[in-house]
């Protein structure tokens, strides 16, 4: 420990050892007390393989130290690493998360409102802990004037020996290893800092390779299938994406509180349709929404690079007049090519407070926008899409207006690890009682209009709220819960809407508890819309067994 406070100069290796060290104990803490709660690693021979997978961490992480950090660097990539390992540390420790390319593009694509949630004062701490102090130390730390020769050939002997080991060990433990990954495949996106530079290759990459590649056009044969006399017969469709709610705490799907009240109200009356089983595309915005309104689905979505339109070019192709109204960060690239209004920057008294609106305010400027769209194309039929705040974590206790609020005490603070969970979830009740309240006000303003109008409603992914100590959203699709993929989605149709497409209800409602996913909206509301093409999927179609005649 003497050395370690020493005057006299480091040779660069020396010193880029030890931070080797300190990255695979210190910067690796959540993955050890993960691994270190596991049935596998109890026991003396669990014990071996603890200290078995500690040793080709370190070993791992000197190579590629080894390999990529030279003297002329060696300070800076130092304080990079710390800062990363540190921020990744902090997050998987506090919401329980991993870090991927999703997670990577949900920071790429975080807004300024979202990381003011984030903060708070257990960050700081950690970035003290974990940044500052070692820090300080690493930066003040002499380096010896080495001819690159020798660094050359000690590095790269060093390399080899890291290599070696690393093979040794895992020769010498590789059944109980293989083992150990196998069954807790989460443990390969914690290992820092391979997490977070694995990710944002992969990320990059995909974008980089996106880039390079045309937006291809989809839908040219669009056309409307039946074009209204006049504009009072010309529908008028809003879609609602709700941000973060899961079914488990949607009234509607049967929670044992009711955070629906209004929307059952709707329901009772005959007019709204509640689908109970529905997945969704991802678990953050940033996957779901482009392939939710994408004509691919989910699983070629996934496995594609190129670039293509969307629903809303489709839509507008047919001659409709669209609109997006966003309330969050954004449309993530679905409303490029349509007339889109953001919220962010509005200053409504009673609506808007610390640089945040809540989500009636896009219901407030929903009249003037729609005047701004072209009229002729108005005569034939508009879609709105209108993308809520919702429940966005983790300050759930910002998503609702005090006169809403019924379940409390709440947390109020974004640090979720201070709250017992039962607070933690009467905010984010008090976020779904809000949305309930939002879109069945969006519902009696469509009632008012004298035309045929609908609604849908569809969540873009779900929430964990501590279960199996999960906290948020964004898990790897595969590895992610129950609660951040099963999402609501209900549809309503006026009395004139239904008229006008001859849908029987009893009809709609048979097809309420079938298993349906974010691949039925394009195809959904295609036919809502009443838009023909030849990308229409009538088995992915919630209204398709309906249709008049059938």
């Amino acid at each position: 420990m003497k050395s370690l406070f020493r005057s006299q100069p480091w040779h660069p290796t020396t010193l880029l050892m030890v931070l080797a060290i300190w990255l695979s104990t210190a910067g690796n803490l959540p993955m050890w007390l993960t691994v270190w709660q596991l049935p596998e690693t109890q026991g003396v021979k669990g014990l071996l393989t603890l200290g078995s997978l500690m040793l080709i961490l370190l070993s791992m992480i000197s190579w590629f130290l080894l390999l990529w950090v030279w003297p002329k660097w060696l300070k800076p990539a130092g304080m990079v690493l710390m800062a990363v390992v540190t921020s990744s540390s902090y997050f998987m420790l506090t919401y329980n998360v991993v870090i991927d390319p999703s997670m990577i593009a949900n920071v790429v694509h975080t807004d300024v409102r979202e990381v003011r949630d984030l903060l708070s004062w257990r960050m700081l701490v950690a970035l003290l802990l974990g940044v500052v102090l070692p820090g300080l130390w690493w930066w003040r730390q002499p380096v010896r004037r080495v001819p690159f020769k020798p660094v050359l050939l000690r590095q790269l002997g060093l390399f080899v020996l890291a290599w070696v080991m690393m093979l040794v060990f895992i020769w010498a433990s590789f059944q109980d290893l293989a083992s150990l990954m196998r069954n807790h495949t989460s443990l390969r996106y914690m290992a820092n800092p391979f997490n977070s530079v694995y990710a944002v290759v992969r990320l990059s990459v995909g974008q980089a390779s996106q880039a390079t590649k045309p937006l291809l056009p989809i839908g040219e044969d669009a056309k409307l299938l039946a074009v209204p006399a006049s504009e009072k017969d010309a529908p008028l469709i809003v879609l609602v994406v709700g941000e973060t709610v899961r079914a488990a705490n949607f009234g509607l799907s049967g929670y044992a509180r009711q955070t629906t009240p209004e929307l059952n109200k709707l329901k009772s009356q005959g007019d709204l349709v509640y689908y109970s089983d529905v997945s969704s595309c991802g678990t953050s915005t940033q996957t779901s929404l482009p392939c939710m309104f994408s004509h691919l689905g989910k699983a070629a979505y996934e496995n594609s690079d190129q670039p293509y339109e969307g629903l809303l070019d489709v839509l507008q192709r047919a001659g409709l007049a669209v609109l997006w109204i966003d309330n969050q960060s954004g449309c993530k690239g679905v409303c490029d090519r349509v007339k889109h209004h953001e919220t962010q920057a509005l200053k409504v008294p009673e609506l808007c407070q610390d640089g945040e609106c809540f989500d009636e305010i896009m219901l407030q400027e929903l009249p003037q926008q729609l005047s701004l769209l072209d009229p002729a194309k108005r005569a034939k039929g508009t879609v709105v899409v209108m993308h809520q705040m919702g429940s966005h974590g983790p300050a759930y206790y910002k998503r609702s207006p005090e006169a809403i609020k019924q379940f409390k005490p709440e947390c109020k603070t974004s640090a979720l690890q201070n709250c017992p969970v039962e607070q933690i979830v009467n905010g984010y009740d008090n976020s779904v009682l809000y949305a309930d309240h939002f879109v069945s006000k969006t519902v009696q303003w469509l009632q008012s209009q004298n035309r045929p109008t609908a609604l849908m409603y569809l969540s873009d992914h779900g929430e964990s709220l501590g279960e199996s100590g999960l906290y948020l959203h964004g898990m790897p699709y595969r590895m992610a819960p129950r609660e951040q993929k099963h999402v609501p989605m209900l549809a309503w149709l006026s009395k004139p809407m239904q008229q006008q497409r001859g849908w029987r209800m009893d009809c709609l409602q048979a097809q309420a508890d079938k298993s349906w996913s974010h691949d039925s909206l394009f195809h959904s509301m295609l036919d809502l819309s009443q838009v023909g093409t030849g990308l229409a999927k009538p088995e992915l179609n919630v209204f398709g067994a309906c249709a008049a005649g059938r």
